[in-house]
């Protein structure tokens, strides 16, 4: 009688065989070391800085409300934007400005797993160090810078938003600085005050900037000054420069508020608040209720002739305001660009080119009439 082997019965290894404890064998031991080297290697490079800076989507706030005054005080104690010399009228809805917070840089460091992050993310960007920060500037330098810009913005804001309340504000505009190379280069002096343009008084910033808007770039101005204390014409070959004639000269202006307004906000800095502050500032001293009730968030520099100029991040400024309750948004025509299928689902994107715009953008959009409103092409 002969007898089968038993299938499931174990077998004893070939005697020639490398068998190591366990049943591993060779090939087995360096696929286990491996895996290990790699997953060791991968956490290590996962840690080590990376030369990226990364943008993403950073608070909003509500430039018709109010910021936390400090311990102590509510938060209804320190409007965002206070108004005074005026009638104020109070608000319904929100016009939140938008900011983007950046990790990396001057001062901090990203890792590679954040970058490999970011690149894998809608509302992240991911750059070289190099492309957000300027070489050789510190954190703080790039924080005092911030707020400097902040401040400019807030100024401009005001100017411009009074003037198309229909307002006037008086501007002494003092050169301080002439562009070397340019026509006004030896013929403007540091100190004279600009009182007229081509015979035409210059009593505000915007008038300036009016008169200028007429003059082919390369044309001669004839600029009248006030030099010590005497009246003098001089002759100036403009410049060109964002499509509009240039003086090439740089001037610190002094205005004359005909309404004093303050904007408190702390831990924010750069210029692209200004198309919301200036929207702020209309809608505290407007008797409309322009919003009725809507959120509306937006971005833009503002200029104090009234022109919204682009901003960077817009994308993740984008995604920050959708997270906040925001149904539209206010984007400069110029960052058209990287809007264009970049829109977060449930945010509304309305171009805006000048403060006139925007302000209309506004009303539409109270009106429930932003159905209309100039879109991103």
């Amino acid at each position: 009688m002969s007898l089968e082997p038993d299938p499931f019965a174990p077998t004893a290894p070939d005697a020639g065989a490398d068998v190591r404890p366990g049943g591993m064998t060779p090939r087995s031991v360096t696929m286990v070391v491996s895996l290990l080297v790699t997953a060791v290697l991968a956490g290590i490079l996962m840690t080590m800085p990376a030369p990226y800076a990364i943008r993403t989507p950073g608070p909003t706030e509500d430039t018709l409300g109010a910021q936390d005054g400090g311990e102590g005080q509510s938060a209804t104690e320190v409007p965002l934007i206070e108004i005074s010399g005026a009638q104020t009228y109070p608000a319904s809805g929100e016009l939140r400005l938008t900011t983007v917070s950046v990790y990396g840089g001057p001062g901090g460091d990203v890792l590679l797993g954040d970058v490999l992050w970011g690149w894998t993310s809608e509302e992240r960007s991911v750059q070289p160090v190099e492309a957000i920060f300027p070489e050789q500037v510190s954190s703080e330098q790039q924080q005092q810078l911030g707020q400097q810009q902040m401040l400019s913005s807030q100024e401009s804001a005001t100017v411009a938003a009074l003037t198309e309340l229909g307002y006037e504000v008086p501007t002494t505009m003092t050169v301080v600085e002439t562009s070397p190379g340019t026509g006004a280069d030896g013929v403007v002096e540091v100190g004279d005050v600009i009182v007229s343009l081509d015979g035409e008084p210059t009593e505000t910033y915007a008038e300036l900037l009016a008169l200028l808007d007429d003059v082919e770039p390369g044309a001669d101005v004839v600029l009248g000054v006030e030099r010590g204390g005497e009246q003098a014409d001089v002759t100036v070959t403009t410049g060109q420069g964002d499509g509009r004639a240039l003086l090439g000269v740089l001037i610190d202006p002094e205005y004359d508020f005909p309404v004093d307004v303050t904007i408190q906000i702390d831990d924010i800095g750069g210029p692209s608040a200004g198309t919301m502050f200036a929207l702020g500032i209309i809608d505290l001293m407007t008797a409309e209720d322009e919003l009725d009730g809507a959120v509306v968030a937006g971005t833009g520099t503002m200029d104090v002739d009234g022109r919204v100029g682009p901003i960077g991040g817009i994308e993740q400024k984008m995604y920050g305001a959708l997270r906040d309750g925001a149904q539209w948004f206010l984007a400069p025509t110029d960052n058209c660009s990287e809007v264009v299928g970049h829109e977060p689902d449930g945010l509304q994107v309305v171009a805006v080119a000048t403060l006139s715009d925007a302000r209309a953008a506004m009303e539409a959009i109270g009106a429930g009439e932003g159905g209309d409103l100039p879109r991103c092409p």
